[in-house]
């Protein structure tokens, strides 16, 4: 069964600002992630609940996994996402 997606305020607001073409891209790959587990994923050091990185070609999707649950916290280009 896949899990269910929550995507909080600031996500909603990043994946809104993104032109058309990669924000399909980056949904497509959170799809493919969410029904397969493929993707390149790591998690993050430091975070507490644990915080993972989606890589979606130039941007990155940060998500918390819990259970049955996907929360997506951001949706950033990859020049911004660790600064």
């Amino acid at each position: 069964m896949a899990k269910q997606l929550v995507w909080n305020d600031p996500a909603k607001a990043d994946i809104r600002a993104i032109d058309q073409q990669p924000a399909l891209q980056v949904l497509k790959t959170l799809a493919r992630f969410i029904k397969s587990g493929e993707g390149d994923t790591k998690q993050l050091r430091g975070y507490d609940p644990p915080l993972f990185r989606l890589r979606a070609q130039d941007y990155r999707i940060f998500f918390q996994d819990k259970d049955d649950t996907i929360t997506i916290t951001r949706v950033l280009d990859r020049k911004e996402a660790y600064r």
